[in-house]
């Protein structure tokens, strides 16, 4: 698909989300063939900038030919290898667009473990993300598509509009929340199914306003480790490793999830919670506010930024909001309270802040509109 908006749209990733220099060296990961239109731009528009791009291709149906069959040393060469490249790397960009995001599902729980474990945490998560300049983003292809229950056509539009939104007009709205959650101890959310607790006292905030996920739009924390109690009830699908939950419920006591239920793969749902000693704590307290987007699509990048959301999330936290929490996985759930998927509250030190996924402050619910964040050029 030749179209003017991957020029639009690399020109942002370039100088915006990564701020490609002269002189540096870009990593390029692309993941499906439906990206390398983009990626063509992203490639050139880096060699222009004086910055030297190399790339990288796979996708879901080659990885799984080595992850179920693949032994702890061939993880670890493969790591070493990959961790080498990252290491000389002064930005990452990450376009994701897999035919097929089923194609690691039947694959042995163990094997998956061992490629987050002994690959994807040393290159990825210890290195990629603490130390370079990086964005990831989905490719709006038939099977992403598929997943929206949309045609293609419908979504390239939508997904433009998302995508392309004006980051830097939505970084300024976000200053406002950030400083709201930033002074916040206590946090109480209720809807249906779901009357929880926990404190973020202490731990850094951070706005997401277009410089590491491609669409952004969100504010996250961490809860203190030990603080969460009570019950959560995710109402969104979340894709994971291959697999689809839906109605996740977790119930929290102390911090540590004591029971976990879906409407079904319960027990995969538990074998994934207990990876590690940290996979049943949690590492991540997020508030959406994209109004591009507004239901689920069984994709995380864009599911986590939904208007009238907020997400939690089991497992490892970042270090830009860190609470101690450690673990090889890294799963956002995602709730979402506006009207139509049943409303719902959200309480910071005793005070409502958002009723049905609208901000009781109408200055900052005005902010995050489409007509003032909508973006320029398409």
């Amino acid at each position: 698909m030749r179209d003017k908006r991957h020029e639009i749209l690399a020109r942002q990733l370039i100088d915006y989300s990564v701020e490609l220099q002269p002189g540096e060296t870009l990593y390029l990961e692309m993941k499906g063939k439906d990206t390398l239109e983009l990626g063509k731009q992203v490639i050139r528009l880096a060699t222009e900038k004086g910055a030297t791009p190399f790339w990288y291709y796979s996708d879901e149906s080659l990885i799984r030919q080595f992850v179920k069959g693949a032994g702890d040393d061939q993880f670890k060469r493969q790591a070493e290898l990959h961790l080498e490249l990252m290491k000389r790397t002064d930005a990452y960009i990450g376009l994701r667009g897999s035919d097929n995001p089923f194609d690691l599902a039947d694959i042995d729980r163990g094997q998956i473990e061992k490629q987050n474990t002994l690959f994807y945490k040393p290159v990825h998560l210890e290195e990629r993300v603490k130390r370079t300049k990086w964005v990831v983003l989905r490719y709006p292809n038939n099977a992403m598509a598929q997943l929206a229950e949309t045609s293609q056509e419908a979504f390239e539009d939508f997904y433009f509009d998302v995508c392309c939104l004006d980051y830097a007009k939505m970084s300024l709205a976000q200053d406002t929340l950030f400083a709201l959650m930033d002074a916040t101890d206590r946090v109480r959310v209720v809807s249906p199914g779901t009357d929880l607790t926990l404190s973020i006292k202490g731990i850094p905030c951070v706005k997401c306003d277009g410089k590491r996920n491609i669409p952004d739009g969100e504010v996250y924390t961490a809860p203190v480790r030990d603080s969460i109690n009570g019950t959560i009830t995710f109402n969104t699908p979340s894709l994971y490793q291959g697999v689809v939950y839906n109605h996740i419920s977790l119930t929290f006591e102390n911090g540590k999830v004591i029971n976990a239920t879906a409407d079904a793969n319960i027990g995969k749902l538990n074998e994934i919670l207990d990876t590690d000693e940290g996979s049943r704590y949690t590492g991540e307290f997020a508030i959406g506010i994209n109004p591009f987007i507004l239901h689920p699509m069984r994709d995380t990048l864009f599911d986590e930024k939904i208007a009238g959301s907020f997400h939690l999330t089991p497992g490892q936290c970042y270090d830009e909001a860190p609470n101690g929490n450690q673990s090889a996985i890294h799963w956002d759930m995602i709730l979402i309270q506006r009207p139509d998927y049943g409303g719902g509250e959200i309480w910071f030190d005793g005070k409502l802040i958002r009723k049905d996924g609208v901000f009781t402050d109408p200055a900052l619910e005005r902010a995050f509109s489409k007509e003032n964040l909508s973006g320029k050029g398409l």
